[in-house]
């Protein structure tokens, strides 16, 4: 592979191809020959074809139409039916990102718009589906990478280079590693270290927002090196998974971050919101948005089943995990064939009201590392009809009292599914419409929904897309976007469910809400999410009735007088779900590896797997090392 850039320029008439570069793991050619971009693509085919590699013909820079001019010639061509929206130019890769209301109207038949635009322009366009909640952190993020489109190609090819051109490492013979940094036997800090004798990828970098004691993950582990990390692969965007990566960027680290586009927007505003909710917690922040902005502009975006080679001996596929927008599976290939990996992240084995479930076929896989957050033997979720009777007693008799519904969620994932429940609970007249007020990052992480509806499964996409059904959208639903908004909220007799970050009352609106109103009776705490260890969620759940906070400098007492009740709405799989996963796999798992679970989920779990499927199990403390081949 060393000269790979040379043996595919060679291929090609000489005087054709102005530059070849790495986009990543993909190829680009460029040329300024306008009739070769169109004349060029069965010369570009037949190099694919015989080196399996993804190869891009586009324009040289110099030859693309004026940005003014092309602006116009779009919006022309495109017509006013498809809702233009904003349009980007990235000059130093030709490209040009549109973003429209009706995507398919302006992509038209078979792609004949696009094509024309490429035609006319020489600009090679994509087309994105405008959000239909505006989003100011996805705004952000788009505007960093334009901004760096010049930074943005020498990183992506330098990245290719790292895949392509040879080993780093003298290769002595082959074996297959992992160190567990976090999150064994353990909910919060996962960050797992794969080694090859070439390759070192971490495998999530979260924090524990439960444990003041240990909450990141033991990066001074002596295996764990930054400045030999070749990729970071991110699974999901809670921040028990993604919390202390900007961390690494803080020391240095400037390899690439892997992860779907949905992951890349959440993890961004769940790692800002963690900066802010430590600022007003008197605390020193551990990272800063510099760094997460740094973190943005080398991450690389994959779609579900779309294969990449990240470092030369390590191939990864990410697959739906369906358990929040955005979630992957993360599947390695090692080697030649060598071994095959399956991290599942979090995991939701059933279909949900926003996202499918999780995939269960792989093209190989002899290793399964696995979630236990629900592996327990009594962790089996009710049946979902009679939660959501539980659901719909609660708000009515809540309402009955005059009192308002506080419920504790996690900004990405349940406090979507629980929008969803309350508001088809409405439309279906099931219960009198309420007004729902969102808090916290909750309004900003549903924009993101909205704005991604290809990762959702196929009733709630149908939903986005037609407005008068978007439950996102509904009138009843207010945001609460101040301090002032909060007060007069608290302060008003007016019933009503209130959504607040965050989901553990760890920080965050929901303790504000819960330091007013927690002493009256005639209001409603419900819980819709795991509680961490030492978490404030747990102590009340294990029957603490007051706590203790400071304010302008005075300690205050809350005594804990409402109503409280958990109503199980779970993107994490339940014991049957996890049990039937592994039933499901296909091909079957020759090792599990239990992780992510408290102790005793983790080893009921291993336990039954052990027994059920008759395959080694292994249950990891944190910092353990596994030899995998």
């Amino acid at each position: 592979m060393l000269d790979i850039l040379k043996e595919i320029t060679t291929s090609l008439p000489k005087s054709k191809i102005s530059a070849a570069a790495f986009e990543g793991a993909n190829i680009v050619l460029y040329t300024k020959d306008e009739k070769y971009v169109f004349e060029g693509t069965s010369d570009v085919k037949a190099i694919v074809n015989k080196l399996k590699k993804r190869i891009e013909l586009r324009p040289d820079p110099s030859i693309c139409m004026d940005m003014e001019k092309a602006e116009k010639q779009i919006k022309k061509l495109i017509g006013k039916e498809a809702g233009i929206g904003e349009i980007h130019f990235d000059p130093q890769r030709s490209c040009v990102i549109i973003e429209a209301e009706k995507p398919g109207a302006a992509i038209g038949k078979s792609g004949e718009k696009l094509l024309e635009i490429k035609k006319k322009t020489l600009w090679v366009p994509t087309i994105q589906r405008t959000a239909a909640i505006k989003s100011q952190i996805v705004e952000n993020i788009r505007s960093v990478l334009y901004e760096n489109s010049d930074f943005r190609r020498n990183f992506l090819h330098k990245t290719g280079e790292r895949i392509y051109n040879g080993w780093l490492r003298q290769k002595k013979e082959e074996w297959i590693r992992i160190t567990y940094l976090g999150a064994a036997r353990e909910v919060g800090k996962s960050a797992i270290l794969l080694q090859t004798p070439e390759s070192r990828v971490l495998l999530d970098c979260g924090i524990n927002v439960a444990d003041n004691k240990a909450p990141y993950p033991y990066l001074e582990a002596p295996e764990f090196k930054i400045d030999e990390l070749d990729a970071v692969i991110i699974s999901h965007a809670h921040l028990d998974h993604v919390g202390f990566l900007p961390y690494l960027f803080k020391f240095g680290y400037r390899g690439p971050v892997y992860c779907t586009a949905p992951t890349r927007d959440i993890m961004c505003l769940s790692q800002l919101d963690l900066v802010k909710i430590q600022v007003n917690d008197g605390q020193d922040p551990i990272y800063t948005s510099e760094e997460v902005k740094e973190m943005v502009k080398h991450t690389i975006t994959l779609n579900y089943e779309e294969v990449t080679d990240i470092t030369p001996d390590v191939r990864i596929t990410l697959y739906n995990a369906g358990h929040m927008l955005g979630s992957s599976m993360i599947h390695l290939h090692i080697g030649n064939g060598l071994h095959n990996i399956l991290y599942t992240g979090d995991l939701k084995f059933g279909k949900t009201h926003a996202l499918s479930q999780a995939a269960c076929t792989f093209p190989r896989l002899e290793t399964l590392m696995i979630e236990s957050t629900y592996g327990g033997k009594d962790s089996v979720l009710p049946p979902f009809k009679e939660q959501d009777e539980k659901l719909k007693s609660m708000i009515e008799e809540t309402v009955k009292r005059k009192g308002k519904v506080l419920m504790p969620v996690l900004g990405s994932g349940r406090a979507q599914e629980v929008l969803i429940i309350i508001q088809d609970m409405i439309k279906n007249k099931r219960i009198k419409e309420i007004p729902i007020y969102i808090d916290g990052m909750v309004w900003d992480m549903t924009a993101i929904y909205t704005a991604y509806p290809e990762f959702l499964n196929n009733t709630m996409r149908n939903r986005i897309f037609h407005k008068n059904d978007n439950p996102f959208l509904y009138p009843n639903i207010k945001h609460i976007g101040s301090r002032k908004e909060r007060e007069q909220l608290i302060e008003s007799t007016e019933p009503c469910i209130i959504l607040a970050t965050s989901g553990m009352l760890v920080g965050g609106p929901s303790v504000e809400y819960l330091k007013k109103i927690g002493d009256d009776p005639k209001h409603s705490l419900i819980f819709t999410c795991y509680q961490g260890p030492g978490s404030l969620g747990r102590r009340i759940q294990q029957g603490e009735r007051s706590f203790s906070y400071k304010e302008k400098g005075n300690f205050l007492t809350t005594e804990i007088k409402l109503q409280i009740e958990k109503f199980t709405v779970t993107g994490h799989s339940d014991r049957r779900e996890l049990m039937n996963f592994v039933y499901r796999c296909n091909p079957k798992p020759k090792r599990i590896i239990i992780n992510h679970g408290e102790p005793k989920q983790s080893a009921d779990l291993a336990s039954s797997m052990r027994r059920s499927y008759n395959v080694e199990v292994n249950l990891p403390r944190n910092l353990d090392a596994l030899r995998l081949k």
